[in-house]
């Protein structure tokens, strides 16, 4: 019985590999007829990819870029602070020429002789 057994089984298995192997011989007379179709769809998938990449690598550059500018323009002095150095700066200059004023005034009037009224 264990044989009979096992001798349908390698007959339900013949059978079943047989059913497996035409169909695949017939999709590969389907696939050798469309080959050409498929390599051209390939080239046009390759191309449109790459046209894909390159439109990204230019729209990162151009990302990249807008952000250094953000940057330079941060690091660049702001108008107002130059504006407040210059300021800052002449109001010194100012200050310092005042106070050499007052001090030539000064000098001036202790080499002067004092000419101050005696008291009755």
């Amino acid at each position: 019985m264990i044989s009979n057994r096992s001798y349908r089984f390698s007959l339900k298995a013949c059978v079943f590999g047989a059913a497996c192997l035409f169909p695949s011989t017939f999709s590969m007379a389907s696939d050798t007829q469309s080959l050409s179709q498929k390599a051209d769809a390939a080239r046009e998938q390759s191309q449109k990819l790459e046209l894909e990449q390159l439109q990204k690598a230019r729209d990162a550059a151009g990302e990249t870029q807008a952000r250094e500018k953000k940057i330079y323009k941060k690091m660049q002095p702001n108008d107002w602070e130059a504006e407040q150095r210059v300021k800052a700066k002449k109001q010194f200059v100012e200050r310092e020429s005042r106070e050499g004023k007052y001090l030539r005034e000064a000098r001036e009037a202790a080499s002067k002789e004092r000419k101050i009224p005696k008291p009755f």
